[in-house]
């Protein structure tokens, strides 16, 4: 039995893109967040940067982007994508609750 390297049928490559608007406040706000979370858990370093994680957890959050489709678009491990979203929802909430009411890390105003 000969080895061969021929690919059976066609094989096509698909790239699914779509447009996600989003502001670069918002972006370099939740970046910020990512921050804040990594210096408080003591965490030396991530596969991304924190501007690039926002922008991957926002379309997994708003556009309903699957976890390996984001995963193997950045070379990254879809477990390591579920943890940036499980990272992030709890993150962002606090900062929406305590922008509508008094928040008790900011104090009483």
């Amino acid at each position: 039995m000969s080895k061969t390297e021929e690919h059976i049928g066609d094989t096509v490559s698909l790239v699914y893109q779509c447009r996600l608007p989003l502001s670069t406040s918002t972006v370099n706000h939740l970046a910020g967040l990512l921050r804040r979370h990594l210096k408080s858990i003591g965490s030396r370093w991530r596969s991304l940067p924190p501007g690039k994680i926002a922008v991957i957890v926002l379309a997994v959050l708003r556009h309903d982007q699957r976890l390996t489709d984001m995963a193997g678009g950045n070379n990254i491990a879809e477990s390591t994508v579920r943890r940036w979203r499980d990272e992030m929802i709890p993150a962002s909430t606090t900062v929406t609750a305590c922008t509508s009411s008094p928040c008790p890390t900011r104090g009483a105003a």
